[in-house]
């Protein structure tokens, strides 16, 4: 009961990661901007698509992050303070952020030209999602066994999985929550998630910087 105790824990910890990163709050008015001609039907498939390409994108780069790191020679340790730093970067943006730029382009696009891009990359699945995946893969790397190795590989699968399902749900009920929340709603969790990425940013720095100082 303990060890699924951590394990589930380790998926929420991926969650909690990801989310504020992905934050599908802010991408739901986009994406209501760009599929304002859609139907309700062809809407849903887009939001299926989103979360799908957003679940596979971060996936190849957790199954190839290690790769990527050996062949361009990077630290994991130069990594994890990289991905602080970007992290902390976009936490930033999203207290102060610029004016968002509405995408009006509505010609003839369909799910699968806005799918991809721009709503699951660069929206939701970014640099900052990317650097925090494969820090994860590079850590994954480090288990002594390959046993270990492999469930490491499978709970951050699982964690990148939940929060595609969340990204979604959120795009999936865009309308409803665009008119609950308001503008004014949507810009205080913005603010609220962005607090919580500075934090990760931070302590990823700080924990990397402890480490190589010990």
């Amino acid at each position: 009961m303990e060890a699924l105790q951590v394990y589930f824990g380790y998926i929420l910890l991926v969650v909690a990661t990801l989310i504020p990163i992905a934050n599908p709050f802010v991408t739901a008015p986009i994406f209501l901007s760009l599929t304002a001609s859609f139907s309700i039907a062809e809407r849903q498939k887009t939001a299926q698509l989103t979360a799908s390409y957003f679940f596979i994108f971060l996936t190849c780069f957790l199954l190839f992050g290690a790769f990527l790191l050996d062949f361009f020679g990077i630290q994991f340790s130069s990594l994890r303070i990289a991905g602080g730093l970007i992290i902390g970067h976009l936490g930033f943006k999203m207290l102060f952020p610029a004016p968002m730029l509405m995408e009006n382009d509505q010609q003839t696009k369909t799910a699968n030209d806005i799918a991809f891009i721009p709503l699951a990359m660069p929206y939701m699945s970014g640099p900052g999602a990317i650097s925090v995946v494969i820090t994860m893969a590079a850590q994954i790397n480090t288990a002594e066994t390959l046993h270990d190795e492999l469930f490491g590989y499978l709970l951050v699968i699982c964690g990148i999985a939940v929060s595609a399902l969340i990204c979604w749900l959120v795009l999936r009920s865009a309308p409803k929550i665009v008119k609950f929340m308001g503008a004014n709603g949507i810009v205080a969790m913005t603010k609220i998630m962005g607090f919580f990425l500075i934090g990760i940013g931070v302590d990823m720095v700080v924990d990397t910087i402890l480490s190589i100082m010990g």
